[in-house]
Formats: structure tokens, C-alpha cells, sequence
């Protein structure tokens, strides 16, 4: 690529001159404030939130989890990949909704452990969109704070 074409894809990039100029400057925080990351942080969201449900005495539905229900719920947030954001974006083109589809992706996960399928209509529970969305975008700006922008 020449400095014509690099400069020609810069000053062409959609979005804002945050895609363009400053895209280089950028990269780091890419991945983390895609759609895909907002989705991979609303899924982490979620499954804490089922897990404090699991810690709290009072909610007596929700039973401690055992630490195999822990580790699989574990593996879901940290094994989440481009292909479960695009199954999360098929249930999202269903629902016309996008916290619901996270809901619905979440619990076809646990589907398979009969630990956590007995809890999966807790997922969610007490919580609306907003309550999901702004703690995934608190995450989001914590990280991009703490990994990217204070190196």
C-alpha cells in the first residue's frame, strides 16, 4: 500500500476521524468497545449476576452453586467467542431485542447442566436492560481505562 492509498483509506474511513487519524492510536481499545465486546461484557454481566443470586441466602429458588456450575459459568465468559456473539445476534434478529437475546443465548449454554438449567429462569431476574447495560459499559471504560489508555 502506498502513502496516497493510506492516506486516501484515512481520510475515507466511515465513522469519525477516531476510524481514520486516529485509528493507529486506537487499536488496543478496538476489539474491547466492538459490538462484540459489548455483548461478550452484557454475557459476563449476566452470569454475575446469577452467581451473587446463587450467594444470596435469601433468594432460597437459587441454591449455592457447586463449583463445577462455577467453573462451566466460568468457561462461558471466558471461552466466549465471535461465533457465540453471531448466534447471540441470530436470537437478537428473532427477539428484536438485545439483552433478551444475551438472556436466551445464556440459557441454551447452561442447557446441558441440570445444576444450572433448574436456575435458568433466574437469569435476568430483578434486572432490566439498563441495569445489564450500564454495568457492561462501566466494565468496558474500566478496562479500556485501566489496559489501554494508563500504559
Amino acid at each position: 500500500m502506498t502513502v496516497s492509498e493510506s492516506s486516501s483509506q484515512t481520510i475515507t474511513a466511515r465513522g469519525s476521524p477516531l476510524d481514520g487519524r486516529y485509528a493507529s492510536r486506537l487499536a488496543p481499545l478496538k476489539d474491547l468497545f466492538s459490538e462484540f465486546g459489548l455483548i461478550k461484557h452484557r454475557v459476563e454481566i449476566e452470569v454475575r449476576w446469577l452467581e451473587q443470586l446463587a450467594r444470596t441466602p435469601q433468594i432460597q429458588e437459587v441454591p449455592p452453586l457447586t463449583d463445577d456450575a462455577c467453573a462451566f459459568l466460568d468457561h462461558i465468559v471466558a471461552d466466549f467467542s465471535v461465533t457465540d456473539a453471531e448466534q447471540v445476534k441470530a436470537i437478537e434478529s428473532r427477539t428484536n431485542h438485545d439483552v433478551k437475546a444475551v438472556e436466551y443465548f445464556l440459557k441454551e449454554a447452561i442447557s446441558s447442566k441440570p445444576e444450572l438449567q433448574q436456575i435458568s429462569e433466574f437469569i435476568h431476574f430483578a434486572c432490566t436492560s439498563e441495569d445489564i447495560n450500564n454495568l457492561a459499559y462501566a466494565v468496558m471504560l474500566d478496562k479500556g481505562r485501566n489496559n489501554a489508555l494508563c500504559r
